[in-house]
């Protein structure tokens, strides 16, 4: 009976990343191509480009609040999660008819709205299919099928380029073909099972038995610290190519880059459940630290492809591992809204964080952004310290 209950949660932690990995497929095939089909095809200004996805990392953000919430109350995460890639599914062909401004933002918001909405339920059902024991390992499997569809969707984004090169309608059948991964996800959303009742009344977590207690919010404040420093990987490329990596380089960068941190994601997800999250958490900021600084100072081309490739590793140690902190931290009835709430300060801080970033990189220069960057994390890293100290002597 036992061994039942261990292969129906596996099952979940695997079918969660599945989806994943198809929705990181559609994802990768359809926003790469997306801002030249708005400027070139369409003739919209740049800064529509800017307000489109601003909408979109707005909408992402207010609505993992909201799927957090209706997550905790009705103890139900099939058919959030089956909305969300839902709507975009849909929204994303529908930009082959749409043509005005207000068409395309409107489609732009639907598609925040579904990617904001399914996150905090696939990690809800995660949680709650993995014991405390090997919890760090079923998050690491999840990122781990995810990062695979950031390396298989531009590989079959490049074959569609190749192939449709030619034809009028190169773009409209990208964007039509992008759905496609998605009408996988929602039929492997069928394969999925609802947590039991008896899950949402366990009480696990560090600290009080309330709604959060105070070791979330001190958490969420050094998240908050960390990620002042991390600003959108876009200044990453720009200084990728401000040391000499060309256009067609790029991609093959990143795909580096996403490949590592596939490979690496299990690992140190099991790591975390053998020495702890946040001295895994520690490993994964320093080599953020030690990324920048090398970005801050590099000099050369060649030295980028190491510096991704090494950036894979600092992905792999916090992104996974941070959800199972919170899951250690937070009991089960509030799970969702703790996501929510993480999801959403984070994408709110980055904003800021990426501004001054640019200001940075326009009054002093290129290295100064990174070497801020590597500053925050190494600040970071001991806060997170005094942080584990004062959870082991139970004092939050």
């Amino acid at each position: 009976m036992e061994n039942n209950n261990i292969q129906k949660k596996n099952h979940n932690v695997f079918y969660v990343g599945l989806l994943s990995f198809f929705g990181g497929i559609s994802q990768d095939i359809f926003s790469p191509i997306l801002p030249i089909y708005l400027t070139s095809v369409l003739g919209f200004d740049k800064a529509v480009v800017g307000i489109a996805e601003g909408i979109v990392t707005a909408s992402v953000n207010f609505f993992r609040i909201v799927a957090g919430l209706l997550s905790d109350k009705f103890k139900k995460q099939k058919p959030i999660i089956f909305l969300g890639y839902f709507l975009s599914m849909i929204a994303r062909p529908l930009l082959v008819l749409f043509t005005t401004v207000g068409g395309v933002l409107g489609l732009r918001l639907l598609d925040g709205i579904g990617k904001g909405i399914k996150d905090p339920a696939k990690d809800v059902l995660i949680a709650g299919s993995s014991a405390k024991e090997t919890r760090g390992k079923s998050f690491g499997i999840a990122r781990m099928l995810d990062t695979m569809g950031s390396v298989v969707g531009p590989l079959i984004l490049f074959v569609l380029l190749y192939i449709f090169q030619n034809s009028n309608a190169l773009y409209h059948k990208i964007l039509l073909f992008s759905a496609i991964p998605l009408v996988i996800t929602l039929l492997l959303i069928f394969k999925l099972k609802e947590l039991p009742k008896a899950e949402f009344k366990k009480v696990e977590a560090i600290g009080t038995k309330g709604k959060f207690p105070p070791s979330f919010y001190v958490f969420i404040s050094i998240v908050i610290l960390f990620t002042l420093g991390n600003s959108s990987d876009a200044f990453l490329i720009l200084r990728a190519r401000n040391l000499g990596i060309t256009l067609l380089e790029i991609p093959l960068v990143i795909a580096l880059f996403n490949f590592i941190y596939a490979l690496a994601a299990v690992p140190f997800g099991s790591l975390s459940d053998k020495i702890g999250r946040i001295p895994t958490l520690v490993i994964g900021w320093l080599a953020y630290a030690l990324v920048y600084l090398g970005f801050a100072l590099a000099t050369h081309a060649i030295s980028i492809w190491f510096l991704y490739a090494f950036y894979g590793i600092y992905y792999a140690t916090s992104e996974g591992v941070s959800r199972a902190l919170l899951t250690d931290i937070v009991n089960p009835d509030h799970r969702g809204r703790a996501f929510g709430i993480y999801g959403m300060v984070v994408g709110l801080t980055t904003l800021p964080a990426s501004f001054f970033a640019g200001f940075l990189w326009d009054k002093f220069g290129a290295p100064v952004p990174f070497y801020f960057g590597a500053t925050t994390a190494v600040l970071s890293c001991i806060a997170l310290f005094i942080f584990s100290r004062t959870l082991k002597k139970g004092n939050i």
